[in-house]
């Protein structure tokens, strides 16, 4: 059967276009915005994709078209696809009747560290010999793909609570049929969507009440937005998670054994039972990987199976990846779009390199940055970082004017710049100013930040200082 995706280097449609290939099906597809590390991954299993939304490239009509979510009437693609009355699927439901409802699906929700613990819990099950099937959001280091339908009844998924296509406004994991469930946070996010937290807590009540009762929540311990969705109801059983001494029920519980977090004790029950001796910074990272052990546990793997696993997990591309090491330098990659995420990031850094001189360079791109919902946040954020360079890349004016109200008031030095040779520019500045001291320059930003990444490991390939 031929597959056409609308949308297909999206990270979820990217790894829903693999799975099509490895079932046996022809695929294509379309999309507007095409950069690696996705389209290099498509383009590898001999999946076919074109530059925009023209009709033509539903010429001769695919049997059925995968519609992307963020796919909108007016698109002409959309627009021939309905006025021809081709077939067509929404993407999550795709992947329900043809891969999900017959699995022990471990889904992996929150607003935070979703692809990172999807990744982690992958890597555990396969580790410990289970041959899952997996859709991360991300390019997972390790994997040959960031999909594959396994061999096995389990299927590990990051279950993201964004809208699933113009035609189907449900969250897409509804459409998931979790048996292991896991919550990492819930904070408010998607103004594009949804006016308020009370409507995204709203659909997480929808993914608990098609939660099996033979099913097993995993949840962190004191998180309000979290209790108030179970409060709604659940009928699955709990385990909460959290840091040691975290107040409540908490069944799991992790103790830091490094200033950074990546080496950590697990507890069950308020006894030792396992030994992370990791890689990934941050007490977000500890956290995933808690909730990942916990979700293990649920499919019959130990404690001591799982946090050995762990101790090899080799991380994720975007999620604080190093590519650039050399003597007194290091440049990383890092996804984080959102002040929680922002904030956690950089203090995991600092946490790592207590002496360094960090420099953050964040493309705050995402419809909620853009509206305005957590401009009060964004600045303190990155406290953590000695020097701030804003990639205002679309021009907004609302990040200049963030800038000039609040940025006189931060620790830190900030500046805003429009291209990326100003932001090169920038970058080689803040390295000139603090010297021969240790330099950290982490890239945030939930795009491609216009090939910044690349350009910069070709560029200081020798030191530039």
């Amino acid at each position: 059967m031929h597959l056409h995706f609308l949308g297909i280097c999206g990270t979820f449609m990217g790894s829903l276009a693999l799975l099509a290939r490895e079932l046996g099906h022809q695929v294509s597809g379309s999309d507007q915005h095409v950069y690696p590390p996705m389209s290099t991954q498509l383009t590898d299993a001999g999946v076919d994709i074109m530059n925009g939304y023209e009709p033509a490239h539903l010429q001769p009509a695919p049997d059925l078209v995968i519609v992307g979510n963020a796919m909108s009437r007016g698109n002409p693609a959309v627009e021939y696809m309905l006025d021809h009355n081709l077939p067509y699927s929404s993407g999550p439901e795709f992947l329900r009747t043809q891969v999900l409802q017959k699995r022990w699906v471990l889904a992996v929700s929150g607003t935070h560290g979703k692809t990172t613990t999807t990744t982690m819990l992958t890597w555990i099950l396969r580790e410990a010999g289970m041959a899952p099937g997996y859709l991360i959001g991300g390019v997972p280091n390790g994997f040959d793909n960031s999909a594959s339908l396994g061999s096995s009844d389990f299927f590990v998924i990051e279950a993201d609570e964004y809208d699933t296509a113009f035609f189907d406004k449900r969250s897409k994991f509804v459409h998931y049929l979790p048996k292991t469930l896991i919550i990492n946070n819930l904070e408010y996010d998607h103004a594009d969507i949804f006016p308020t937290l009370a409507d995204i807590q709203r659909q997480f009540h929808h993914l608990m009440r098609i939660l099996p009762g033979v099913g097993e929540v995993i949840y962190p311990a004191g998180v309000e937005a979290v209790d108030q969705v179970l409060e709604q109801g659940c009928w699955s059983r709990r385990a909460a998670f959290g840091i040691e001494g975290s107040a409540g029920d908490v069944l799991w519980s992790c103790r830091a054994n490094s200033d950074d977090c990546a080496s950590f004790s697990v507890l069950h029950k308020g006894r030792v039972v396992a030994e992370v001796q990791g890689s990934m910074a941050g007490r977000h990272n500890m956290l995933n990987g808690l909730a990942a052990i916990a979700a293990a546990h649920h499919v019959g793997i130990l404690p001591e199976v799982a946090a050995r696993a762990l101790s090899s997990f080799p991380g994720v591309k975007r999620r604080l990846e190093l590519i650039v090491e050399q003597a007194g330098l290091r440049i990383y990659d890092d996804f984080a779009h959102h002040p929680t995420a922002i904030e956690e990031t950089l203090g995991a850094l600092r946490a790592r390199h207590p002496q360094a001189a960090i420099t953050a360079v964040i493309e705050p791109r995402s419809n909620t940055m853009k509206q305005g919902v957590h401009f009060a946040r964004l600045l303190p954020s990155t406290a953590s970082a000695d020097a701030v360079i804003w990639a205002n890349l679309d021009g907004a004016g609302w990040l200049d004017t963030l800038i000039h109200e609040q940025g006189a008031a931060t620790a830190n030095s900030q500046l805003v710049c429009l291209d990326q040779p100003g932001i090169l520019q920038a970058i080689r500045a803040s390295l000139a100013t603090y010297g021969d001291q240790e330099n950290i320059v982490v890239l945030m930003s939930n795009g491609g930040f216009g090939g910044l990444s690349g350009r910069l490991q070709n560029d200081y390939r020798e030191p530039l200082r």
